[in-house]
């Protein structure tokens, strides 16, 4: 298991955009698994919706970015790079997620080139698939 702080260590994100709250499975350049403990505290919430909060689907499928990236920039020679999404592709929303869920987001690389990488992630809350779909990033330097 990564923790939060672990997580600081790979990735540049930080609060409030930090979207992880640790991994659970890893394999490196592979896949992993993470979790996000939706809280009604979150900023978001505030304007998404009053008297009606659901998570963006936007940031769920950031933090399916950010589970990715741990995979990715996990190995020592990869950190300190920094991922950009460049395109989301066959994304399905599939159910709401409210305070008080907890995501779990999965990762699974399907195709990596030099500073290319694509990845097909899930999330789920209990076993129910809410998002799915495939994201691809552009690396600021060479993955190894």
């Amino acid at each position: 298991m990564i923790s939060i702080t672990e997580i600081q260590d790979i990735l540049a994100h930080r609060y409030p955009f930090l979207l992880v709250d640790r991994i659970t499975e890893l394999e490196p350049m592979k896949r992993a698994v993470g979790i996000k403990n939706v809280n009604i505290n979150e900023s978001f919430f505030r304007g998404h919706f009053p008297g009606n909060p659901i998570m963006p689907g936007a940031l769920i499928l950031e933090a399916i970015s950010q589970v990715g990236g741990v995979a990715m920039l996990y190995p020592a020679n990869n950190r300190g790079t920094l991922a950009y999404t460049v395109a989301i592709n066959r994304t399905k929303f599939r159910h709401p997620v409210t305070p008080g869920d907890q995501l779990r987001l999965v990762a699974e690389v399907i195709q990596a080139r030099s500073k290319m990488v694509k990845i097909w992630g899930e999330a789920f809350v209990d076993d129910r698939k809410v998002v799915d779909g495939e994201l691809m990033f552009h690396f600021d330097s060479n993955i190894k």
